[in-house]
């Protein structure tokens, strides 16, 4: 199973001599639930996740208000690079990583990790591109926390996970997605009444539908 993943979703790990076997022989393959934490703030990391299926989200905590935003997501054939970097730095992590759908997960212990890291160049090639793409990302939750409009980044925040599930139409509620923003349920209650208003999207108790 584990190597029929690896092949599937990381085909450049599996295709390096050497690093399948040496993966095959020190990871394994578990399932989380929805809402399982994997990481939390303010813990070491212990392992490197590997996703296969499902989907998770990152976290990171306002210091002021502790309101929690969400940053990005880790989608099959990604990693939390936030750990990978937390654990070579050998810090404690600053972010917080959730299951939002059910997940099939590669784990790599961290101390074979960082063997992992020192023998085969293309692991942190790996690394560097889930960096770049997950910077961009970043930088993209930035702009629209920085210069948007709280109806804007509702939408943009909409759209993503539409396209993440697949569907437009999303079972959550408008506490799950105050949450996700770091806003309240009242402010977000407030802006999806005006989108329904406006014909963009349709509200029914724990689904919103986009138009």
């Amino acid at each position: 199973m584990i190597a029929e993943a690896l092949d599937t979703y990381f085909p450049k790990l599996a295709q390096m001599p050497g690093l399948k076997e040496e993966l095959l022989a020190v990871c394994s393959l578990q399932t989380f639930e929805t809402g399982t934490i994997i990481l939390n703030e303010g813990a070491y990391v212990k392992a490197i996740p590997l996703i296969v299926s499902g989907l998770a989200k990152v976290f990171k905590t306002e210091p002021i208000q502790g309101n929690e935003v969400l940053l990005y997501y880790i989608k099959p054939g990604e990693s939390c690079v936030m750990s990978v970097t937390t654990l070579i730095r050998n810090q404690t992590s600053r972010v917080k990583a959730i299951i939002e759908e059910e997940a099939e997960v590669v784990i790599i212990p961290a101390d074979k990790m960082m063997n992992i890291a020192k023998s085969y160049p293309q692991w942190n090639e790996f690394v560097y591109d889930l960096f770049n793409l997950k910077f961009d990302e970043l930088l993209n939750v930035i702009e629209i926390l920085t210069f948007s409009k709280k109806e804007t980044r509702l939408m943009e925040y909409l759209k993503k996970e539409a396209e993440l599930k697949n569907s437009n139409t999303l079972h959550t509620t408008h506490k799950d997605i105050a949450y996700d923003l770091g806003s309240s349920r009242e402010v977000i209650s407030r802006l999806l009444k005006k989108l329904e208003h406006d014909g963009v999207l349709k509200l029914q108790q724990g689904i919103v539908e986009l138009l």
